[in-house]
């Protein structure tokens, strides 16, 4: 048992996290402490968890070219396929409930309201990744895959404009995670890796070796 928590724990983690602010939810909804306007709460802390979880997908190829911590690469579908579980949650909340599922209303709300556009523009990305995430997706589109997958990038950039035209006043929070996006962004851009191996320290032992050679071929066979 201890073997596997120590193998597995970065996996553990993160699916006890991501299940973690539903059950809050649920239990806030169920005590009726999600304030004076319950929708609205539901639709806010949804959006949000599913951008939390979506920048924490995009860090885990940094993590592994920048600190060597290869492991996180293991997580970053899981994560990618909860920031959608929740973007979902959040799109059906707002269609549902504030729209009664009005083909006609929605049209109108999306073209008259540019955050909503933009939130759909975003989603309409997050669903094209998470349906073509599976194995068989990867093998079907080959190197079509890697440039489909990019586009999570600018999925995350919509999301961040989404929540600074949602919020309007206090626009420091969506800022944040904006900046944290650009500089994931950056740290793909190849003079800014090539520079960033220059600083990391070369594998001294033959264990060492064979970590970056491993860590060499994941980035190969999933390099988004």
């Amino acid at each position: 048992m201890i073997r596997i928590l120590k193998a597995h724990w970065l996996r553990i983690v993160v699916h006890v996290g991501a299940w973690i602010p539903l059950v809050a939810l649920v239990g806030d909804a169920l005590t009726d402490r999600l304030g004076a306007e319950p929708i609205r709460e539901i639709i806010f802390r949804t959006g949000k968890t599913a951008l939390i979880l979506l920048t924490l997908s995009l860090a885990c190829t940094p993590a592994n070219t920048v600190l060597g911590f290869r492991s996180a690469l293991q997580v970053r579908r899981a994560l990618g396929l909860y920031a959608f579980f929740y973007a979902l949650a959040h799109a059906t909340m707002f269609v549902g409930v504030d729209y009664g599922f009005d083909l006609a209303l929605l049209q109108g709300a999306i073209l008259e309201r540019p955050y909503a556009l933009v939130g759909a523009s975003a989603f309409v990305i997050l669903l094209a990744l998470a349906l073509t995430s599976t194995k068989g997706s990867k093998k079907r589109l080959g190197k079509r895959w890697a440039k489909l997958h990019r586009w999570v990038y600018l999925a995350a950039l919509l999301v961040i404009v989404h929540f600074v035209w949602l919020v309007k006043l206090d626009v420091r929070e969506p800022l944040t995670y904006g900046a944290i996006v650009v500089a994931l962004l950056l740290l793909r851009v190849r003079p800014v890796r090539e520079l960033i191996a220059r600083f990391r320290s070369k594998p001294k032992s033959p264990l060492d070796r064979i970590d970056a050679a491993k860590s060499k071929i994941l980035m190969t066979r999933d390099p988004c």
